[in-house]
């Protein structure tokens, strides 16, 4: 019997990649012409709005093909050259990453939040050529261009844009190794169409550079082509296509475009579709999120301490959310109390989706269509097994390793064949290192990170199950699970709470808790009570300080 797992059919989307190849017999060849598409066809609509200032798509493609123009002429710059982008959710950072991409070279996307060892790190592992950064990151850079293979870097304000109004110029050239250059000189002085001897990427050339495991160990490089990132928006197009309308849509962007999720989610698929996306430079702004979701915000991305924070901010208490159309989740497992939050404020379940860098990074998602199976199902043109710890496919019921095969998987690791080889197979098979089962219907249900499990005796306990129980308390905020030495067991669960308002719940209450709703060995032995639990910068919590 055939164990793998294709798309989910009551979604009326194709099953294999040949079928993929046809939603659209127009597919673009790289992100670069899909970007130049969207511009011709959407030239009348609002591309990108941030803190009121609003640009439209004929003049993003403007802006975006006079910094491409700039980057093709470059001292030093060359097609295929890394371009690292450092800031945050500025009208500057679609710009810029339209630019690299039109202009033949491989965006890397850098933590603006990073610190000076991370920095160096990453530009020194990818080889970057040139930075677009925050102008208040430049001591910063500076500090480690040394480090480097930099040799230009690129300074913008926030309120570059708003200031922008064409006008020719010529750059301003600070006489220091590296160049420094300022954003509005540049675009200033190019033309405002691609040369026309620019040469456009080939789907199988590098688009992006994607540094993932940074939670876990040493960042490493996904290296993601044109066609990986293409066939991804294709794929979640089809799926999503069942809500959404071209040309018709508004996207509140929250989570950092730097990230995968947003990225792919909230950048690429929604300039592919010619929505309007209002850009949230700082996601903890819950006063710029309510403008952006009370401005007739149809869609919205998020993880789920994003949502659950949007559930609880008096800033959005007045917000009607009764107008949109699609809530995607992402990141982690949606608490079931937050989704049935969500549900009864919004009126619409949050979608949930499943992926990994290493996969552009759309692999699952749950149905949009109102199907009545519940799970997770493949998106078009993606192929799923379930494996065991010797790589064998597992039948449908049996819990192991989720592995993927598809379009959008990447190339491999930058720079790191040992690493590439150990989850990425001769036959294109990517072992996500995530734990999950497949039900008879087709659907996945992911149950944790294999690194996350605690095995209490030889038995596992996934975090995700006791945190949605403990979050289910009223006195809970947010919690997290994970595993503690102990002499008996081997190991045991230790529990991390924030409490939910002053009136603290005692940890005898929260353990009589659990033990109405978990087995014995699931129970938490120890409980901490916390102000705040370490996340990444869209939210994910960061389960390896708390072990630590």
């Amino acid at each position: 019997m055939d164990t793998r797992c294709f798309a989910h059919q009551p979604t009326q989307v194709p099953a294999t990649t040949e079928q993929l190849a046809a939603v659209d017999t127009a597919t673009p060849a790289s992100l670069a012409h899909m970007i130049q598409q969207a511009c011709l066809r959407y030239a009348a609509l609002p591309a990108f709005t941030q803190d009121g200032h609003t640009i439209g798509y004929a003049e993003f493609g403007q802006w975006s093909a006079r910094l491409a123009n700039w980057l093709c002429r470059a001292p030093g710059l060359e097609a295929g050259d890394r371009v690292a982008l450092m800031m945050p959710n500025l009208l500057q950072y679609p710009v810029a990453l339209a630019a690299v991409l039109q202009a033949n070279m491989v965006v890397v996307n850098i933590n603006p939040q990073y610190t000076a060892r991370e920095l160096a790190q990453q530009l020194a592992d990818s080889g970057a050529r040139a930075i677009v950064a925050l102008e208040g990151l430049e001591p910063l850079v500076r500090e480690v261009a040394h480090r480097t293979q930099l040799r230009h870097i690129v300074l913008t304000a926030p309120g570059d844009m708003r200031r922008l109004h064409g006008e020719d110029g010529s750059p301003d050239l600070q006489e220091d190794a590296p160049c420094a250059w300022r954003w509005a000189d540049i675009l200033a002085s190019m033309p405002r169409t691609l040369a026309h001897d620019a040469l456009l990427p080939r789907s199988d050339s590098v688009a992006l550079l994607q540094y993932t495991g940074g939670t876990t160990g040493v960042s490493k490089g996904a290296v993601l082509t044109h066609r990986n990132l293409v066939a991804n928006v294709e794929q979640a197009a089809a799926w999503y296509g069942a809500v959404l309308r071209p040309g018709g849509e508004t996207v509140a962007t929250i989570l950092p475009l730097y990230h995968i999720f947003a990225l792919s989610f909230n950048c690429l698929l929604m300039l592919h579709l010619g929505a309007h996306n209002r850009l949230v430079s700082h996601p903890r702004d819950m006063q710029a999120i309510a403008v952006a979701l009370g401005s007739g915000c149809t869609v919205v991305s998020g993880v789920n301490t994003l949502y659950a924070s949007l559930l609880s901010a008096p800033e959005l208490a007045d917000i009607d959310l009764s107008g949109l159309r699609l809530a995607v989740a992402g990141g982690t497992a949606t608490q079931p109390a937050v989704s049935s939050s969500w549900l009864q404020r919004a009126g619409r379940s949050i979608v949930e989706g499943y992926g990994l860098t290493e996969a552009s990074p759309f692999v699952l998602s749950a149905a949009v269509d109102g199907a009545a199976q519940t799970g997770l199902f493949p998106l078009p043109g993606t192929e799923i097994t379930v494996r065991d710890a010797q790589g064998r496919d597992l039948p449908r019921g049996e819990t192991g390793e989720i592995c993927v095969r598809g379009p959008q998987v990447m190339r491999g690791y930058w720079g790191r064949e040992e690493e590439t080889a150990q989850v990425l197979d001769a036959d294109g098979w990517l072992r996500t290192g995530d734990v999950g089962r497949m039900h008879a219907h087709g659907a996945l249900s992911i149950t944790d990170r294999a690194k996350d499990m605690v095995l209490v005796s030889g038995f596992n306990v996934y975090p995700n199950e006791v945190e949605a129980v403990l979050a289910n308390h009223p006195g809970v905020a947010e919690c997290a699970v994970v595993s503690m030495p102990d002499a008996r067991t081997g190991e045991a669960v230790r529990a991390f709470v924030v409490p939910r308002g002053p009136g603290q719940p005692s940890e005898q209450a929260l353990l009589d808790h659990c033990r109405a709703g978990l087995t014995a060995y699931k129970v938490p032995r120890r409980i901490d009570f916390v102000a705040e639990l370490p996340k990444s910068p869209v939210g994910k919590v960061l389960r390896r300080m708390l072990r630590a």
